[in-house]
């Protein structure tokens, strides 16, 4: 374990981290989830729903770095393109 208070404290904020970007992940996986069922069900109007929600909380994910904004960018544009064939 740390024998510094430099390194004690640096253990603190990881711990903090990992928990708060855990959670973050978390919901942003379920959100998609919810996006991909209803693609799944044809429900286009559910679908954009469902895409408004989960983009907006990839794109935060990624600003507080939780993901990279690459990786949000490409969920987002996938999603989306999904979710246009649906409705198209």
């Amino acid at each position: 374990m740390a024998t510094h208070r430099s390194a004690e404290k640096r253990a603190r904020q990881a711990l903090k981290r990992r928990t708060r970007n855990r959670t973050v992940k978390s919901q942003v996986r379920t959100l998609i989830k919810g996006v991909r069922a209803a693609i799944e069900r044809g429900d286009g109007d559910g679908a954009q729903r469902e895409l408004r929600s989960a983009e907006r909380a990839l794109r935060k994910a990624a600003s507080k770095g939780a993901i990279k904004k690459k990786k949000a960018s490409r969920s987002v544009s996938r999603l989306a393109r999904s979710v246009h064939r649906v409705q198209g």
